[in-house]
């Protein structure tokens, strides 16, 4: 493809006053970073961390301009190694992605070959940026509670945050997978919504981290996906059963975790820590296989909205004011 070749992408610059403005630019190929893949971007999606990158926010992305994006599939338009052919469907989520590489927010990317998996044949790419990182991370932490030994006859898994993209997603995740799900959300108004997932039950935050003053809780859960930390996952934590498991990915409460060791080494409840941005690519195949087959969830039509890039400014806001629910995707022509 000629390096000159000109393509629409949201780009976010720094001003010389130290501000972070964003709008629809005009790029060309020159302007990517350098790797060996080359991909016609069709779908994106809108995460936390891509709004947090869109304001500039230190924490994801330093250099700029910048396109953000953390998730895209898309056609193989040149790849120099033989990892794909030209015209393979791929998806790229986690990795550099979007946070100082530029993202699937412009209609071209370029990577390197290893950050992308093949998109499974009973996937389409809608379905896969409606799932993106935040329906991979749900899955990895459903399969690193099977892997715990966490099965559906044990009782209970509780999710917190659950109304958020990845709580909602695991909800519908661990209903596929024949668990009783018990949603907690902020948000009573979505009782139906989180029972179109899946869910069994719903519950409010101050029903989970009730008694969490205390060192254990009553045992209530076989296990937990957690997106919220701080408190939230103190008391999942306290109120696991013997031998349960708590997967940790969010941290919207607080990055900190106000408990002892006691449901450590008297109940033997294990912590699992979930990054799907560095997960290794034999496992990032093996969970998008789920999403395709057994795990892959049924959903409600209003739990994913679509936009164009220009319409993304109103969405970036919604989300930073935590007013946002379910999935956005992003359509490129």
């Amino acid at each position: 493809m000629d390096e000159s070749t000109r393509f629409k992408a949201l780009v976010v610059e720094k001003t010389a006053d130290g501000r972070f403005v964003r709008g629809i630019r005009e790029r060309c190929m020159d302007d990517l970073p350098p790797g060996d893949l080359v991909v016609r971007v069709s779908y994106s999606s809108l995460n936390y961390k891509d709004a947090l990158s869109a304001t500039g926010h230190p924490g994801v992305t330093r250099q700029f301009p910048h396109t953000p994006g953390i998730d895209a599939v898309g056609e193989v338009i040149s790849c120099a190694s033989t990892a794909f052919a030209v015209g393979d469907a791929v998806i790229i989520t986690g990795y550099d992605l979007g946070m100082e590489t530029d993202g699937g927010w412009g209609e071209y990317i370029r990577v390197p070959s290893s950050w992308a998996v093949p998109l499974p044949a009973k996937l389409t790419e809608r379905e896969a940026m409606t799932l993106g990182t935040a329906g991979f991370t749900a899955a990895l932490s459903v399969l690193k509670l099977e892997q715990a030994g966490v099965k559906p006859t044990d009782g209970d898994i509780l999710v917190t945050g659950a109304t958020g993209g990845v709580g909602a997603l695991a909800v519908a995740i661990l209903a596929r997978a024949g668990y009783r799900v018990v949603a907690s959300t902020g948000k009573s108004a979505d009782e139906t919504f989180l029972r179109g997932l899946g869910a069994a039950e719903i519950i409010t935050r101050d029903q989970v981290t009730a008694g969490s003053e205390r060192p254990l809780m009553k045992e209530r859960w076989a296990g937990c996906v957690d997106v919220v930390g701080g408190d939230t996952l103190a008391a999942a934590i306290k109120s696991t059963r013997y031998c349960g498991a708590v997967t940790c990915c969010g941290l919207v409460g607080s990055t900190e975790l106000p408990m002892n060791v006691y449901p450590f080494i008297l109940r033997g409840v294990s912590l699992i820590g979930i990054d799907s941005a560095g997960c290794p690519a034999d496992t990032r195949l093996q969970v998008w296989k789920k999403l395709a087959g057994e795990w892959k969830p049924v959903l409600p039509h209003d739990l994913v909205t679509e936009v164009p890039l220009e319409g993304l400014e109103e969405k970036i806001q919604a989300m930073l004011r935590g007013g946002s629910r379910g999935r956005v995707v992003v359509k490129h022509p």
